[in-house]
This record gives C-alpha cells, sequence and structure tokens, in this order.
C-alpha cells in the first residue's frame, strides 16, 4: 500500500466509513498503475497526496517506470517537494509511455534536477516538461539543458527560475526543442548570446522563444536580432517587459522589414511571424508606429508561411511601392530618401508602374510617375533608339537581299546563253 489510511470500526454510513471508500478510492488509482491498467493514463496530485513513507514513493517510482500506459504526470503545487523528488526518481528512471511531466512551483532546487537526469536520458516519448516556478537556477537549466540532448522533448518550460546565466554547447542541446519559455528570469546579453546558439546554423529547430521580463537590454536585442538574419525556423518571439528601447525595437523592425534597398527588403527574415516588444521603456506613439509596421511585415510572412520568396516580393509592392510607408519606415531606420527608382531597370518601370496603380491606386500611381519620370524618359528614348536602328538595318537587309537576288538573276542568264550556244555547236557539226 503506497499510503497510511486508519482503519474505521465504526458503523456503517458514517463519516469513518466515507474516508474509508475515498481511501479505497485513490489506493484503487495507484493500484492500477501497478497493474499497468489501460484506463489508467495519468497520475495528479490526488493520486499521491497520501504516499508518506519513503519506499513507497521509491516503488511508485518503479510502478511509473515499468508501465506502459501512462501519458501524463502532473504533480503540482507543492505535490513533490526535493526529498520526494529524489526519492520518486530513484524508481523513476526510465519510461516508455509519458509525453507530459509538469512539475510546476514543487519547491525544488539543482538536487531535485539531478535526481531527474535518468529518467529524462530514457523517457523516450517525453515531448513536454514544464518546470515553472521552481529554484532551478543557471545551474540546474544547465544540466537540465544537457540532459534532453537526445530526448524527444519539444517544449520546455522554465519561467520563473530564477536563470541568470546560461551556458549552451553547441553538441549538447535539445535536438528536437520547438518551444522555450523562459520568461520572468534575470537573462542578460550574455544570456542572449548562448541563445543564440540555437538560432543559427541550418539545424535549427526552435519555432518559439519566450524571454518576456527577463532583463534584456539593447545590445541582447542586437544579439538576438543579428543571429535571426538567416534564422528559418523561429516563428514566435516574446520580447515584452525588457530593457529594450526604441533603438533597441528598431532592430527588430530591420529584422523583418529592411527598406535600405530593394534587395534588402526581398531579403529580410520571411520566417518571424510574431514579435512581441511591449515596453513602458518605449513612448507610446513610437512603440505604437515600430509595432505596426513589425506586424505588417510578420503578416506578410504568415501568409506566405510556404513561399518565401513571394513574402519577399510582397514586402517590396506593400511597402516600398507606397510613399506613405516608405517614407516612414526609411525615417525609422535611418535611411537616406533616394529615389527607390533608381534601383529599377529602365525596362521594368512599365510593369512596375501598373502594379503600383494596380495595388495602390491612381494618386499613388502619379506620385510613383514623378519620381520615375527620369527612367521612363530615357527608357523612352532608348525604345525610339532602338526602334530607329532596327528599320535602318532592316533597310539594309533588304538592300542587300536585292543585291543577291539580282546576282542570282544574272547568273541563271548567263548560264543559259552558254548552254544555247554548245548545243548551236553541236548541231552545225
Amino acid at each position: 500500500m503506497y499510503y497510511n489510511s486508519s482503519s474505521s470500526n465504526g458503523s456503517e454510513g458514517s463519516v469513518d466509513d466515507e474516508s474509508s471508500v475515498s481511501s479505497s478510492e485513490e489506493e484503487s488509482g495507484l493500484d492500477m498503475v501497478k497493474r499497468n491498467d489501460p484506463r489508467k493514463t495519468g497520475i495528479s496530485y490526488g493520486d499521491i497526496q497520501h504516499v508518506t513513507e519513503e519506499e513507497s514513493w521509491e516503488e511508485l517510482g518503479r510502478d511509473i517506470s515499468n508501465n506502459t500506459h501512462l501519458d501524463e504526470l502532473f504533480l503540482c503545487a507543492g505535490a513533490l517537494d526535493q526529498h520526494k523528488m529524489s526519492l520518486l526518481f530513484r524508481g523513476l528512471t526510465r519510461s516508455s509511455s509519458i509525453n507530459s511531466v509538469t512539475l510546476y512551483r514543487d519547491e525544488f532546487s539543482v538536487p531535485g534536477v539531478r535526481s531527474m537526469v535518468p529518467f529524462l536520458e530514457n523517457a523516450n516519448n517525453l515531448t513536454y516538461l514544464c518546470v515553472n516556478d521552481n529554484n532551478l537556477q543557471s545551474e540546474g537549466f544547465n544540466l537540465l539543458f544537457r540532459a534532453l540532448r537526445d530526448s524527444p522533448v519539444e517544449t520546455l518550460c522554465c519561467a520563473i527560475c530564477d536563470i541568470g546565466s546560461i551556458e549552451i554547447d553547441a553538441d549538447n542541446f535539445p535536438r528536437n526543442l520547438m518551444d522555450l519559455d523562459l520568461s520572468e528570469n534575470s537573462i542578460s546579453a550574455d544570456g542572449c548570446e548562448e541563445i543564440a546558439k540555437l538560432l543559427q546554423g541550418g539545424g535549427s529547430t526552435l519555432t518559439k522563444l519566450d524571454l518576456t521580463m527577463n532583463n534584456i537590454h539593447d545590445n541582447g536585442a542586437a544579439i538576438l536580432a543579428d543571429a535571426l538574419r538567416n534564422n528559418t525556423s523561429l516563428a514566435t518571439l516574446q520580447l515584452t517587459d525588457n530593457m529594450v528601447t526604441i533603438e533597441g525595437a528598431k532592430l527588430f523592425l530591420q529584422l523583418v522589414n529592411d527598406v535600405s534597398s530593394i534587395k534588402a527588403t526581398q531579403e529580410s527574415n520571411r520566417t518571424l511571424r510574431s514579435i512581441r516588444l511591449e515596453d513602458w521603456r518605449i513612448a507610446q506613439n513610437v512603440k505604437e508606429q515600430i509595432q505596426r509596421h513589425i506586424d505588417k511585415a510578420a503578416a506578410i510572412n504568415f501568409i506566405n508561411a510556404n513561399n518565401p520568396e513571394v513574402a519577399g516580393r510582397a514586402k517590396v509592392v506593400r511597402t516600398l511601392l507606397n510613399s506613405a510607408n516608405r517614407a516612414e519606415l526609411m525615417e525609422l531606420q535611418g535611411v537616406n530618401q533616394s529615389s527607390l527608382y533608381g534601383e529599377i531597370n529602365s525596362l521594368h518601370l512599365p510593369e512596375v508602374l501598373a502594379l503600383i496603380g494596380e495595388k495602390h491606386g491612381q494618386g499613388e500611381l502619379y506620385i510613383a510617375l514623378k519620381l520615375s519620370i527620369a527612367g521612363v524618359i530615357s527608357m523612352v528614348t532608348r525604345t525610339h533608339c532602338l526602334q530607329e536602328r532596327r528599320v535602318y538595318h532592316r533597310a539594309r537587309l533588304e538592300a542587300v537581299e536585292a543585291e543577291i537576288a539580282g546576282i542570282d538573276t544574272a547568273d541563271g542568264g548567263v548560264a543559259q546563253v552558254t548552254n544555247e550556244s554548245r548545243s548551236s555547236k553541236r548541231r552545225r557539226s
């Protein structure tokens, strides 16, 4: 038996009898785990609240290890502590069925994480792990991260865990990790340097990163923005309530829509679909302006998620080919507002102008014509010259062809006279 219960000597229907029934039901739940009953697929606080003996915790761990139907452990809000963790995971060293483990606010720290390592290394179906609101600190997180190297874990939640510095070994991090929650910790620029390792290279798998309420300033923002320039996996980045100023926010705007040139716009990050930067340190009007443009670029990425080339072209059309958007973005990014149309081959201008009229209306088309008139004139002049040259060469070709035809005709007449002369001589002979 996993727990201590008091026997009842009362009459049927007494309060003691009701407690006995309740205890029996709880015992039955853990006995179902022991019997590997397929109807029992999860363990929560209600199942283990009466487990008191040390050997019972270890026995429970062994039973969970041997069970092939359990898929969830949900032991939160004091269900475990440091000592119970060590006992439970002394028996629980592996699992072939558990895919979700939530140990929220269980008051464990580095020793608790250390006791979990054998289980984490041998839980071959585990995809979700939440250890929010425990005192992991940096050492515990680094230990946890290394233990999950070959794990199938896709989601790791380590919010409110007093994590400051992070050490990520490029060869020892979760290979399948997609969603990482590090919100409400103390991560700074040094931590961003380590996190950048997860975002760089062709093997990056991370699609969501939550760094809400950390200690990230503009230098940390610059590190993250630089790491994401060529990243093709991360879709969601949360940076709300950090120490990022307007200058740091502009780095993420430039990341998703760089208006320094047509090529830069086309090649801006085409994977990020959401970047949240809300912070009281950024003036409300500027914050809304920057966030609005980020959201527009991210929406284009979202709509064209399966076609990055189309996403790049759409940003050019919707931002650079619209005078108001272009001017606002160039001012925000400190880009010299030179004529966009100088970058466009004059022979392609009719197509571009038609696109502006179609997407942005006649007013924008008029503005575009004024700005591109030099190119249009150049194009017209060149076209006229090419047409004149074509007429000239066509006339020359016709003259040459006529001369050749004349020569052929003359050669034919000479040949005919010669043949007639030969025939006449033969008759006289």
